[in-house]
Formats: structure tokens, C-alpha cells, sequence
């Protein structure tokens, strides 16, 4: 089982690492020219609507996806085995994960599109959200309750 848990906190990781990996290589993509940049930046109605659309993603999504997780860990993961609570753990976690890689792939791309500052400021509120969900394996053997208070060692 322990084997498992290594398995799980390794991909966890790496889908995290991806929530930071993946602007950038989106920046990346409009800095060197390969995507249009600029393309609504003289329309007001458009970036009216994208901002705003942006703007209730993030305002949405962020608090929607840190609160879901921990319902969901005591209604579903707490109550199932331990190979079933993995499974499921990680399911919500990359739930969690996506729903805080939304708003920040799509205000970077907002930014681009219409080069106001909006789109970055959201796109960076969703990053830092996402630093409340950095996997580590005290947390994960904490929020499945898998450690032992009084002396601290996993209980498998």
C-alpha cells in the first residue's frame, strides 16, 4: 500500500507542476508569435465581454474548487477503503486541479488577446489559489486521515 501512495503523490505532483508549466508554455506560444496577440485589442464591446467572462471564471471557480475538495474528502473519500479512497482522492484533486487551471489558461489568453492587464491579474489569483493545493505527503496522509495524532506515523 505504501508503494501506492508513493505512485499517487508522484503523479499528483506532476499535474501540479503542469498547472505552472503549462502558462508558460501558453506565454511562450503568444511571445514567440506562433499564436495572434493583440487580436481584439482596439474592440471595446469584445473585451468588455472577455474580461468579463474572465473575471466570473476566476471569482467562480477558485473559491468553488478549494471548498468542493474538502466536502468532497469528508462525503466520499473518508467513507471508502483505502484502495478505493486513493482512487477517489486523486480524482478530486484533479478535479480540483482543473478547476483552478481553467481561469488561469483562459485569462492568459484573455491578456493576449486583448492586452489588458485584467486577464494577468486573474490568471494570477488562480496561481496563487492554486499554492493552497501543493501535494505533499503530510497533507495527503492528513486529509485521508491515514496519520496517527499522537506519534505521527502513518496508520497502514
Amino acid at each position: 500500500m505504501e508503494k501506492k501512495i508513493k505512485q499517487l503523490l508522484r503523479y499528483l505532483q506532476i499535474e501540479y507542476v503542469s498547472v505552472w508549466v503549462l502558462p508558460l508554455l501558453l506565454a511562450a506560444l503568444y511571445e514567440t508569435g506562433v499564436m495572434t496577440e493583440g487580436a481584439y485589442a482596439g474592440d471595446v464591446r469584445m473585451d468588455y465581454v472577455l474580461q468579463t467572462v474572465g473575471i466570473l471564471l476566476t471569482v467562480g471557480l477558485i473559491p468553488l474548487s478549494l471548498r468542493l475538495f474538502s466536502l468532497s474528502l469528508v462525503k466520499n473519500v473518508k467513507q471508502r477503503s483505502l484502495p478505493e479512497a486513493l482512487k477517489s482522492y486523486r480524482r478530486w484533486s484533479e478535479i480540483r486541479t482543473g478547476m483552478l487551471l481553467v481561469p488561469v489558461l483562459v485569462n492568459l489568453s484573455f491578456y493576449y488577446l486583448t492586452l489588458n492587464n485584467t486577464g494577468v491579474l486573474c490568471a494570477m489569483m488562480a496561481l496563487i489559489a492554486s499554492l493552497f493545493c501543493v501535494p505533499t505527503r503530510k497533507r495527503m496522509l492528513d486529509e485521508l486521515d491515514l496519520v496517527k495524532e499522537e506519534d505521527e506515523e502513518p496508520a497502514l
